[in-house]
């Protein structure tokens, strides 16, 4: 059975809206990207949304609003999508990596507030997969040391925290909506903030420094061409119009997922904190337990042409960063382990449940692989306790897991 790591929810309303722009004389700058900010900021709860061209270009133009610059510390999690540190590296910062709460995977608060130091200005929150950190502990934590908070929820559009939306607990936040996302643009982001100063400075930053009064190829400050285009606002429109439908066909898979993951030994299910109201499923990862080897399973599950991927790769331990700052292993020991012992499944809103039970089927026959070459280990080093020396012990006939 073909089963693709993820794919994009795409119907005929989306197809029909990219082709009416390209009738158009607008394919950037245009109507359809005011329409998705205000469509978005009405969605998440904020005062203004920002469209930019991913995830990553948000996360950086958000560094620039809060002032970082070279010596400015930003504390966030290694536990994470590159992006989410390397855009503090584009403004000259330091960025300063805490561990994790070793269930849901999101930034432990008194992590954060044992690295304050003089030189932090700011905090990023990553909500990783799609479940919301714990952020009233964190935003005491940023009000009481005066630290700008940036919420990194490329992964958890629609979420909520406590009934609280994604993107509406800080002073600015940042969605992405890659073909792997809840809902996608193709390439794209959106910022969010109710300071209209930023917002002002966002749209400034994406379109190469043009303030709304310079005049034509006039700039009044450093900028990028970090543009979101017509085809794509137009595109995230329809995908935010149909926002509830996806969650909602991405949480189905999601409940197929659990209901089989809890029959099988050696994996666990995510875990999703009480905190959580609603979670946003970006990624379907289990977490290997019980001696699993989490790679060995991988290359198993390749054999029988089912993909996943390691959810994620520490980034202190990435070679830039252990080059350029001398991170090194048993720095981050939750967040370590949870990059050798996570797994992201195939996952997306228009997964079947017989590709679901696939999956499943082969992820029991690698995990019992695993589980029965430790029982043949454990036979050969205690059966000769047993016997006490009788030589021709017929050890018994075992049916393996996968077979039962």
């Amino acid at each position: 059975m073909h089963v693709p790591m993820s794919s994009p929810d795409i119907a005929e309303a989306e197809i029909n809206a990219v082709t009416e722009v390209l009738g158009t004389q607008w394919l950037s700058m245009g109507p359809r990207l005011a329409m998705f900010e205000e469509a978005f900021a009405r969605y998440v709860g904020a005062k203004h949304a920002v469209g930019v061209n991913s995830g990553t270009s948000g996360l950086h133009l958000a560094m620039r609003a809060a002032g970082i610059e070279r010596g400015a510390e930003v504390i966030t999690s290694s536990f994470s999508f590159i992006a989410s540190a390397n855009c503090v590296l584009y403004e000259g910062g330091t960025p300063v990596f805490v561990d994790i709460d070793p269930l849901t995977g999101n930034v432990a608060p008194a992590a954060v507030e044992a690295a304050i130091t003089e030189r932090t200005r700011a905090l990023i929150v990553i909500h990783v997969f799609g479940q919301p950190a714990d952020m009233d502990p964190l935003f005491r934590i940023v009000r009481q040391h005066n630290l700008w908070l940036i919420e990194d929820a490329c992964e958890a559009v629609g979420a909520e925290y406590k009934g609280r939306r994604a993107g509406t607990m800080s002073h600015a936040a940042v969605f992405a909506f890659y073909p792997n996302k809840q809902m996608t643009t193709g390439e794209g982001g959106m910022i969010v903030t109710d300071n209209a100063a930023w917002a002002d400075l966002f749209c400034s930053l994406r379109n190469q420094g043009r303030d709304v009064f310079d005049g034509w190829l006039n700039h009044t400050r450093l900028g990028y061409n970090y543009r979101l285009d017509e085809m794509s606002a137009a595109l995230g429109l329809v995908q935010l119009q149909r926002i509830d439908e996806l969650l909602a066909k991405r949480t189905q898979v999601a409940s197929w997922y659990n209901e089989r993951i809890d029959a099988i030994p050696g994996v666990e299910k995510p875990y999703i904190a009480e905190t959580t109201t609603r979670m946003s499923w970006f990624v379907y990862v289990i977490r290997c337990v019980g001696g699993i080897n989490r790679n060995r399973l991988m290359t198993f599950l390749a054999g029988q042409e089912v993909p996943s991927r390691p959810y994620f790769t520490p980034i202190h331990l990435q070679p830039f960063y252990r080059d350029q700052f001398g991170w090194k292993p048993g720095d981050l020991p939750n967040t370590e382990k949870a990059g050798d012992t996570f797994l992201a499944l195939p996952f997306s809103s228009v997964m079947t449940e017989p590709q679901v039970d696939y999956v499943c089927q082969q992820l029991a026959a690698g995990v019992c692989q695993q589980l029965d070459e430790a029982i043949v280990r454990y036979w050969a080093i205690n059966t000769p306790r047993y016997v006490e020396g009788r030589a021709n012990v017929a050890v018994p006939e075992r049916q393996t897991y996968a077979t039962q």
